[in-house]
């Protein structure tokens, strides 16, 4: 998955740090908005769902 299609703007992204996701059947892809042909990182589904949860749970304070 290195084509622009099915890339979306993660909704986390700010103005200056921004990513794009990707979804498919087993994995899940990030890349960086500014170096869209540059690397894109793979993620089993799984754990992408994992990390995605972390970041929405509650943080202690």
């Amino acid at each position: 998955m290195t084509s622009s299609e099915g890339f979306r703007k993660s909704s986390y992204s700010q103005p200056q740090n921004c990513v794009e996701v990707a979804d498919s059947p087993g994995r899940s892809a990030v890349r960086d908005t500014k170096y869209r042909s540059h690397a894109t990182l793979h993620f089993p589904s799984g754990e992408w769902a994992a990390f995605v949860r972390s970041l929405r749970a509650p943080r202690p304070r």
